[in-house]
């Protein structure tokens, strides 16, 4: 399967589509349960009153609108790695395999504020990424701002997403204190008209009220049920050998791809240590690690020698997501 994907063919696409339908047509048919979907942070309530659209009821109307904010994402991250030439090569492989880390927990198959904000994170990387050949980057970095704010309206956690910001602008660039302004400026401007909003409505209260979990202390231990850890070792396992691969290779590799690799890095360590900022706890944050992993798997598997091994490797996550997912303990 993996050497299918390996090749930039539009059939694959169809591919896709299956494997999107596979890993989640089990849990439409075992669940029975209503979802709802919370579109946005309290920081948002006085600007949408969610409708029925946004509470679709049913779990199998939920899945497959997530099911295609998935694939259109993967097809957008596909696009990302390929236009940035990434890997080296054009392939179908992070498409492939957004499309199986975004199925891999229960919570993760549903409409969610990270599954949204994880538009976000692409569109960011198109800019991010083109800070390498830009010459100035203070129009780029304002845009960034704005887009970190709107993803903090949609999920309060995403606002440690301008450290990304700030570390893209220290990798890619000579340090300009000018153009991290820029982006603070681009941050507050979102948060000034709506700070206004909530003053014209008398709700300014409210307004400070949303910044009181940033204050939240990190967490001494997770509460996770035990199956979940299981699913994740052939993802460790995985993860591992692309760091593997990444360090042969990295001194290899032409400057603009080592330093997008190393801002996907902090990418990655961003979403995977914000989660404590959102209370109660809840699996559906670590959807925004599944851009960075993405591209991370994808290296590995393109790189991989040993045919063998890597389609085992893969065949065996995929077995995992489904069985841990649709059996419950």
């Amino acid at each position: 399967m993996i050497s299918f994907f390996k090749a930039l063919n539009p059939l694959n696409i169809l591919w896709l589509a299956v494997i999107l339908f596979i890993s989640r047509i089990g849990f439409i048919l075992v669940s029975q349960d209503k979802t709802t979907f919370a579109f946005a942070e309290p920081v948002a309530r006085l600007l949408i009153s969610p409708g029925n659209f946004l509470n679709p009821g049913s779990t199998g109307t939920n899945i497959l609108l997530a099911g295609i904010v998935v694939f259109a994402q993967a097809l957008l991250l596909n696009h990302l790695v390929n236009h940035h030439n990434l890997l080296g090569k054009p392939t179908f492989l992070p498409a492939l395999m957004y499309i199986t880390l975004s199925g891999l927990f229960t919570p993760f198959l549903v409409l969610s504020p990270p599954l949204l904000c994880n538009f976000l994170i692409i569109w960011m990387l198109f800019k991010l990424f083109s800070f390498y050949k830009s010459n100035d980057a203070k129009s780029a970095a304002f845009d960034l701002g704005m887009m970190i704010a709107i993803g903090t309206i949609i999920y309060l956690p995403f606002i440690y997403f301008f450290l990304a910001l700030c570390v893209a602008l220290i990798i890619f660039r000579p340090l300009n204190w000018r153009e991290i302004l820029a982006g603070v400026v681009g941050y507050v401007t979102i948060f000034f008209f709506l700070a206004v909003y909530y003053y014209m409505n008398e709700s300014l209260g409210q307004f400070y009220s949303i910044w009181l979990p940033l204050g939240t202390k990190f967490p001494d231990s997770i509460n996770i049920h035990y199956y979940s850890f299981l699913v994740l070792v052939p993802v460790v396992v995985i993860l591992s050998l692309c760091f593997v691969k990444l360090q042969q290779n990295f001194f290899k590799s032409y400057v603009q791809i080592r330093k997008s690799f190393q801002l996907l890095f902090v990418v990655f360590l961003i979403a995977s240590l914000s989660f404590y900022v959102k209370t109660p706890f809840n699996l559906n944050h670590f959807l925004l690690c599944a851009v960075p992993c993405s591209v991370f798997f994808s290296y590995y598997f393109l790189y991989a020698k040993n045919k063998w091994f890597y389609e085992s490797l893969y065949l065996l996550l995929l077995i995992s997501i489904i069985y841990f997912q649709f059996n419950k303990f």
